[in-house]
């Protein structure tokens, strides 16, 4: 986790004001690895009070993402979720109890890209890999049988 003032320096740095609302939405991020969604994310920072709207929120995000310090992560279809670790990696997303985890970059080093038809030309690509977590596979299942 960053210092209050590194904080402060990184959103300089990027050009950004630094506002409350931005500060707390910056630290927030820094401080988890679950890549939450804007409405986790509203209720974390209103934990203890009223401090942020969705639309604060919202745009926080934005300021953030167009700079570089944040970016939006589809795991799921139409949920859009956020990660302040902006180095290259990949996601595995737990399709029982939804645990998403960071998968180091060289995991799919021998992806081969060159496999790809004649004339496609990749600029980047991510990997989402969807399974089940250790936790959910270890847990004890309920029985139907009486």
């Amino acid at each position: 986790m960053l210092s209050s003032q590194a904080i402060i320096d990184a959103l300089k740095h990027r050009g950004l004001r630094v506002t409350p609302q931005r500060y707390a939405v910056y630290a927030n991020l820094l401080a988890r690895t679950d890549h939450p969604t804007v409405e986790q994310l509203l209720v974390d920072l209103n934990h203890d009070g009223p401090v942020s709207s969705q639309a604060t929120v919202y745009n926080s995000l934005q300021a953030l993402r167009e700079v570089g310090l944040v970016r939006e992560v589809l795991l799921e279809e139409g949920v859009s979720r956020y990660d302040a670790n902006t180095a290259p990696h990949h996601h595995f997303r737990c399709r029982c109890c939804g645990h998403i985890e960071d998968i180091p970059w060289g995991t799919f080093a021998n992806l081969r890209q060159a496999a790809l038809r004649p004339g496609l030309t990749p600029d980047s690509f991510e990997v989402t890999v969807q399974g089940v977590c250790d936790r959910c596979t270890s847990a004890p299942t309920e029985s139907t049988t009486p």
